[in-house]
């Protein structure tokens, strides 16, 4: 009887005891909101932490890069309290947001569906290393099977994503970035009802000034270094004013064709690379892999010109600001394939063998050389995609 009784009681509390969990995170959440400056601190020392750690001890690659996609499952974490958190506050100040962040909130909140296939494919970004890593103790064969499915998986979700915002080309990455401001954002949640402090009327008058004929006021001036940013922050461009999604024109034809090219890219250029592993200076993948990506390029480009007005001037700030993102991440094929086995890896060896035994400089050698243990061993840190 006494065994039922303490059973029956074990029972009633079970439901308290599975509620704590949330509670548990919404302290944390807190937390994370009343700290934000310190915990962007401490976010970046340990990504910087990660910069020192390979090389210094045996598999220290793996705890350096298991660091490193924990640092960054967190911080993605991180982003959507503090994102929640300045929603919540009508006291709190709006930053103007970037155009990236105009387009990505949009999708996120009109389609659930786009959120999380855009958060499924930032954890795999954050964590393919580390899957790379663990794949390759159990054999190359197995390292790039894994390798391939990654990239699979990752082009699957790009190209739903591509259905999901009706045929708009993809930004890199598909989250809203963080730009609040932690100081800001921590005055307003120390305040009562996350409601600002209204300023005393001494503050008021070191703020305005009234003119004495009509004693209206008139808003301080700016600093004089910020005149500036001070007048940039008060114009509005045509990008700010136009819908989020019209941020992005629409791809049909060539354009489409271009995209959809430029997603499978990594399947095929992984494909190629497993199916010639045995050969690592053979230059057949390397050609293939860089004459799909810069001939996707060159076919977006072209259908821009034919159906833009004004051809790639017409093009918005934000698909100039993506297609020279692009443009940067060709220079990667340097570091891939063929192109690294048989030249940069030569060059990156006479660059440090040159820093060797000379002060300070040989610092800078030492991190090129534990770096290029994963450039040469691992297909994920040159991959841009």
């Amino acid at each position: 009887m006494a065994m039922y009784k303490q059973a029956k009681l074990a029972t009633q509390r079970l439901p308290d005891a599975l509620s704590q969990p949330p509670g548990w995170l919404g302290m944390y959440g807190d937390f994370i909101t009343k700290n934000a400056s310190a915990v962007s601190q401490i976010e970046s020392a340990l990504r910087s932490l990660t910069y020192i750690i390979p090389g210094r001890f045996r598999e220290s690659e793996i705890a350096s890069e298991s660091l490193h996609s924990g640092v960054q499952l967190l911080s993605l974490y991180h982003d959507s309290l503090l994102a929640k958190a300045i929603a919540r506050l009508p006291g709190t100040p709006k930053q103007h947001p970037s155009p990236h962040n105009r387009y990505t909130k949009f999708w996120i909140s009109t389609s659930p569906t786009y959120k999380r296939i855009a958060l499924l494919l930032q954890m795999i970004q954050y964590t393919e290393l580390l899957w790379e890593m663990a794949a390759k103790r159990r054999g190359e064969k197995v390292r790039w099977r894994v390798v391939v499915v990654l990239e699979a998986v990752k082009a699957l979700c790009r190209l739903l994503l591509l259905r999901l915002t009706n045929s708009r080309p993809l930004l890199s990455p598909p989250l809203p970035q963080r730009e609040v401001d932690p100081s800001s954002l921590e005055e307003s949640a120390a305040s009562p009802d996350g409601m600002d402090t209204p300023p005393n009327e001494s503050e008021v008058e070191a703020e305005n000034w009234a003119m004495p004929r009509t004693g209206l006021s008139l808003p301080s001036l700016p600093d004089s270094g910020d005149i500036s940013s001070y007048l940039l922050s008060k114009v509005l461009t045509a990008d700010d004013i136009k819908p989020p999604k019209a941020l992005l024109h629409r791809v049909s034809g060539k354009g489409e064709l271009a995209e959809c090219l430029y997603i499978i890219r990594p399947v095929v250029y992984a494909l190629a690379m497993q199916q010639w592993r045995g050969d690592r200076k053979t230059w057949k993948p390397w050609l293939l892999g860089l004459s799909i990506e810069y001939g996707a390029r060159q076919l977006a480009k072209k259908d821009f010109q034919e159906r833009l007005a004004g051809g790639l001037r017409g093009l918005t700030g934000l698909e100039r600001e993506e297609l020279k993102k692009r443009g940067w991440a060709l220079g990667w094929w340097m570091m891939r394939g063929a192109f690294y086995e048989n030249i940069t890896k030569a060059w990156i060896h006479s660059i440090t063998g040159k820093l060797r035994g000379k002060p300070l400089l040989d610092i800078v050698g030492t991190v090129i050389e534990d770096y290029e243990f994963l450039w040469d061993q691992y297909y994920f840190p040159t991959a841009t995609l």
